[in-house]
């Protein structure tokens, strides 16, 4: 049944349309594959390795698009490109492109699947033609990101006293870089967390007390942790989402399918930015910090617990407010709900984290999102605020995305008869 709905969303939305008769090409999944491996080698940081994932994928899409009229906006380079070229050649060229400039430590690994990848397509003018279109989006999407502000590398130093993350954190560059698609990143970034002398902070602090207390068994509340975890080494949250977006999109055609991972990454890419900003404000601590010194809170409703450890393992390496992995689960949720105009679509998937490499099965986005969210609070790492916050950052970053970006040229919105 769910395969009838999808394929009725996707012939309502115009991705179903005549393209997508044709075999869909191997070269998003292969390419964004790589990517995700390029994540785990050089244990890229949560927000490197969406950027990653937003410079490959929008240098598909603007190579692809660029070749078919364009029939829609461009993410970042606008065609046209040569007429007559190959889109497939210029899809894998613009992969190879990006992940060459980003991880030329694995140049020989890149030039061996693009190699691959032309081999299967017919030789001459077309296919020529479709490299060189591709090679160039590549390079200016490299050139157009080198000042983004990704780099280098700045720092917020340890705080101290209630209510403030104690150790020094890298990353906080990401909360002035240049957005892909978003107008102003910082319209949304959140009030503060409830103020620690308050009930509505009581009541979270009594929730993560218990629910991700280490001293507790829960092997279900560890696992869902553990399942969701995706720290440093993995593909991180925003490859755990490019993989299911790889897995519902296997019918669709080239074009659509560099159309859903751009729009994808693209809204991963900038979620970080207010969610990295709203660390850097407000310099939240942790529940560990904050359980085991309540009695520096000001707050009747809290007891302190010095010997208190979360179900994670870990404190946690930055500031708690927001999750991170709340952001991200409810702006790729968004955007996959709001791509196939359903939530509905049941899927299959394996992090890369999962406990004995267990499958979990969801009835729609929107569920794994929220289980990814709550899955912080079970590891004591998060308090229910700073999920719900998290979760409110990525929804607003992909509506805007959604309603803003790669629209037709001419319709009034990017799925044709689908509302936003």
């Amino acid at each position: 049944m769910q395969k009838i709905v999808l394929v009725l969303v996707l012939l309502l939305s115009g991705a179903g349309s005549s393209a997508a008769a044709e075999p869909r090409p191997d070269s998003v999944r292969v390419w964004n594959e790589l990517a995700l491996a390029a994540v785990r080698a050089t244990r890229a940081t949560d927000a490197d390795a969406a950027r990653t994932y937003a410079m490959l994928n929008v240098a598909i899409y603007d190579a692809v698009n660029g070749l078919s009229g364009p029939a829609r906006a461009h993410a970042l380079i606008p065609g046209p490109g040569p007429r007559g070229a190959d889109p497939r050649a210029a899809a894998v060229a613009a992969a190879h492109g990006i992940l060459v400039g980003l991880d030329p430590a694995r140049t020989e690994r890149y030039d061996t699947q693009l190699s691959a990848d032309l081999a299967v397509l017919r030789p001459g003018h077309q296919r020529d033609a479709g490299v060189r279109w591709g090679t160039e989006v590549a390079h200016r999407v490299v050139a157009a990101r080198s000042d983004d502000g990704s780099v280098p590398v700045q720092s917020e130093p340890a705080g101290s006293g209630p209510g403030v993350f104690r150790a020094e954190w890298s990353g906080v560059q990401y909360r002035t870089v240049r957005p892909f698609a978003v107008a102003d990143p910082a319209a949304y970034v959140p009030g503060p967390p409830p103020a620690l002398d308050s009930l509505d902070y009581a009541a979270a602090f009594a929730e993560v007390a218990l629910l991700g207390d280490a001293s507790i068994p829960a092997p279900d509340k560890l696992a869902t942790f553990q399942y969701w975890s995706v720290p440093t080494g993995t593909s991180q949250p925003a490859g755990e989402w490019v993989k299911i977006a790889l897995t519902v999109s296997h019918d669709l055609s080239l074009p659509a399918s560099a159309r859903l991972l751009a729009l994808l990454t693209m809204t991963l890419a900038d979620t970080t930015i207010p969610t990295v900003g709203t660390k850097f404000t407000y310099r939240h601590w942790r529940p560990a910090t904050a359980i085991r010194e309540a009695d520096t809170d000001a707050n009747p409703w809290t007891q302190p617990n010095p010997g208190w450890n979360p179900r994670a393992g870990s404190v946690g390496g930055t500031p708690e407010y927001p999750s991170g992995h709340s952001s991200y689960s409810g702006a790729a949720a968004t955007v996959l709900a709001g791509f196939f105009c359903t939530d509905d679509i049941r899927f299959t998937h394996t992090t890369d984290t999962a406990p004995g490499g267990q499958a979990r099965t969801y009835p729609s986005f929107s569920a794994a999102a929220t289980e990814a969210g709550r899955s912080r609070v079970f590891g004591g790492q998060h308090f229910e605020f700073s999920n719900q916050a998290g979760l409110a950052i990525g929804r607003g970053v992909a509506t805007e995305v959604l309603a803003t970006h790669l629209l037709k040229r001419h319709g009034p919105t990017h799925h044709g008869h689908c509302p936003l």
